[in-house]
């Protein structure tokens, strides 16, 4: 009967390693989340009130030709609802990498990055 109650010890195994591999997903999610935080110019662009006009103005001159000038898609995607898509850290590493073809490396300022970023939020 002892049997019957306690679990095979593959089961104990095997919901041992999915733990562990949990708490490491975690904790490198953790990490490369602090890792970006420690980045001064996304520390500095978090830090600044954006305005969501000058965001627009520079969506328009720099992005609308492939995400759409309503940022609707186009070559692009849409970017309607981007931030709960997103987080913050993630856009700014987003724009500013060129890791992900064919979106160019943008380089904006600090200021011109939380503009576009209030842009995208009232999108």
């Amino acid at each position: 009967m002892d049997k019957l109650l306690t679990p095979p010890k593959f089961l104990q195994q095997t919901i041992a390693a999915t733990l562990a591999i949990l708490a490491v997903a975690i904790a490198a999610w953790a990490g490369l989340h602090l890792y970006r935080l420690s980045d001064p110019y996304i520390r500095t662009v978090l830090a600044i009130e954006g305005d969501a006009q000058r965001g627009y103005e520079i969506f328009q001159i720099n992005c609308a030709g492939c995400h759409g000038s309503q940022a609707d898609g186009n070559v692009g995607p849409s970017l309607h609802n981007v931030p709960k898509r997103k987080s913050e850290i993630g856009l700014i590493h987003q724009v500013i990498s060129g890791k992900t073809p064919p979106m160019p490396k943008f380089q904006p300022n600090a200021q011109e990055m939380a503009d576009l970023l209030r842009y995208l939020e009232n999108l």
